[in-house]
């Protein structure tokens, strides 16, 4: 009987149940490890990776500083959003300016999406609520605008909404072409850096896998879809699946270490932690 587990966290959406796609269909492999996928949405995620639950976890980029003791980051798996990020929108307004004193729904206090939202705008009041939850309570008048996530950014404007920042045209333009990054797997350290580079070359794996098996993986991944069409959810899936999902490299480390920096100079983190790719 084989006693040999490993926990595998990511949130339940079309990106990340694509990138698992392989490993949960049982065609890649970890040695003779069974793997248990814990589907949990990622500020849930990102507080069990606090307390060291799971040994491999996506998290909010913003959470990592919180956890680097405990966890070194993966080059594959994480998501980056190239000229394309969380977008602030409003039904009312249509510029920062405007909400100035106003109320502003935010993802979650750990989500890399509220991060930015405190980096790049001042003097507005913001709230975490669910991000699935965003929309809606914009629309019943309980907040003036919202920081949207996940498939959201695609299907706002058909919803009523105006785009007042996209957080990854704005990061874009401001570092001249790095990526921004949202999510990143991470592998807990005592594991040891063996099997670490196993379980990434696994999930690098698995992506290479739900490539060569398209139709297989996009129809695996849009059950996890909230309200997308087989089109849209292709679209959101290869946005956030990209060649840097396979390999973040250079520029998704130095975009990471920018993150950082700015974050850390604005207050919003406690310390600048070293980034080691395994």
């Amino acid at each position: 009987m084989n006693n040999k587990v490993l926990k595998i966290g990511h949130s339940p959406d079309p990106d990340d149940a694509f990138m698992f796609y392989g490993i949960a269909s049982g065609n890649v492999k970890i040695d003779d490890y069974k793997i248990e996928h814990v589907l949990e949405d990622i500020q849930s995620l990102n507080q069990r990776a606090i307390r060291g639950e799971l040994e491999i976890t996506a998290i909010s980029a913003h959470a990592y500083p919180i956890v680097s003791e405990k966890y070194w980051i993966m080059r594959t798996g994480a998501s980056m959003g190239e000229c394309y990020g969380p977008v602030l929108i409003s039904k009312n307004y249509k510029s920062v300016e405007e909400l100035k004193g106003k109320r502003v729904a935010t993802p979650g206090a750990l989500t890399t999406a509220t991060l930015l939202f405190k980096i790049f705008t001042e003097d507005i009041y913001n709230i975490d609520i669910p991000f699935d939850q965003i929309m809606e309570r914009i629309n019943n008048g309980e907040f003036d605008a919202g920081v949207i996530i996940h498939e959201g950014q695609l299907t706002f404007r058909n919803l009523g909404f105006h785009k007042i920042i996209d957080f990854g045209e704005y990061w874009n333009n401001f570092t001249s072409g790095l990526p921004l990054p949202l999510g990143l797997d991470v592998i807990r350290k005592d594991l040891g850096k063996e099997l670490a580079y196993k379980i990434s070359k696994a999930l690098k794996e698995s992506i290479e896998f739900g490539y060569n098996n398209l139709d297989a993986a996009i129809n695996y991944s849009l059950k996890f879809g909230r309200g997308l069409d087989r089109n849209l959810g292709e679209k959101f899936v290869k946005m956030y699946v990209s060649q840097l999902t396979i390999d973040m490299g250079e520029n998704g480390k130095s975009a990471l270490e920018l993150l950082y920096k700015l974050a850390y100079e604005r207050g919003l983190i406690s310390n600048i932690p070293n980034i080691e790719l395994i």
